[in-house]
């Protein structure tokens, strides 16, 4: 996943949508001078994907948890990116 700064993404849209397009590639939109992450484009077919269930790790097949769709963080947030 590739950082790209707002001025960037003005600059390169249709290029970056091209290749978001064309081959998935996925990018976090960064603002400011402090390049706070505000947003993410990624491909249509994989935003679709985020409501599927995911098994964790050691976790796997020992219980379960349902996040709901108004939950107020993002999942870069919630796994610290």
């Amino acid at each position: 996943m590739k950082s790209i700064s707002v001025g960037d993404l003005k600059r390169d849209f249709s290029e970056i949508l091209n290749k978001v397009h064309s081959s998935g590639e996925k990018y976090i939109i960064e603002y400011g001078r402090k390049h706070k992450k505000v947003a993410m484009i990624i491909p249509y077919d994989e935003a679709l994907v985020f409501k599927e269930k995911r098994n964790f790790g050691i976790a796997k097949a020992k219980g379960s948890f349902s996040i709901h769709d108004d939950f107020a963080i993002t999942e870069e947030e919630l796994l610290g990116y």
